[in-house]
């Protein structure tokens, strides 16, 4: 295999999994940068992403991120947000890295289907658990500043997916590999402080 061949693919790859990742963390704001860069900068999706260039798909998802803009920026209503956006977020996720590959054979769709939702998985359940601790303060200024990070970052890791997504996969796997050694470890510090309840 020529290399740029291999760099196509890695290419490919991290569009679709550097945009799971980003879907994790605010899918609105991911689907809404994507259709918007197509439409205005000619930038060719690969796969059949060219759906989210469709100005429908454009404009639901910027009124839904209005709405999540909004939403996340208020204590305890952006944790009842992460919780439903659970259910929307990571199949989302699977969905956008199957339909990357959409020029690929149906068992690497049906892999990065699998891969894209675990993706989008670790980045949704870092940001939800960042917000559940973050409303254990008295006062709202953190979620207000949490809640334009963690866009930031969603459109800045949907624009390196574009412009560099060999960098994007990097960045995805080494979250990710960060989610899933982490995770285990607060979960068990969470539980040693959990009050005793005496019988």
């Amino acid at each position: 295999m020529e290399a740029s061949s291999i760099m196509g693919i890695l290419g490919t790859l991290g569009l679709a999994f550097g945009s799971s990742w980003a879907s994790g963390i605010n899918l609105y704001a991911m689907v809404a940068t994507l259709g918007l860069l197509s439409r205005f900068a000619g930038l060719q999706l690969p796969g059949e992403l060219a759906v989210v260039t469709d100005w429908w798909v454009i404009g639901i998802a910027v009124g839904l991120y209005v709405i999540e803009f909004v939403a996340d920026k208020v204590p305890i209503v952006d944790s009842v947000w992460d919780v439903v956006h659970t259910f929307v977020r990571v199949p989302a996720g699977a969905v956008v890295a199957a339909a990357a590959l959409g020029d690929f054979s149906p068992w690497v769709q049906a892999v990065a289907f699998l891969v894209g939702g675990g993706v989008a998985l670790s980045s949704h359940g870092t940001k939800a658990a960042t917000r559940v601790v973050a409303n254990l303060s008295p006062e709202p200024a953190s979620n207000v500043t949490l809640s334009i990070v963690e866009d930031v970052i969603a459109v800045g890791g949907t624009l390196l997916s574009v412009f560099l997504p060999i960098l994007m996969l990097v960045i995805v796997v080494i979250a990710v590999s960060l989610f899933f050694w982490l995770a285990p470890k607060t979960w068990r510090k969470l539980r040693r402080r959990r009050p005793v309840t005496s019988t």
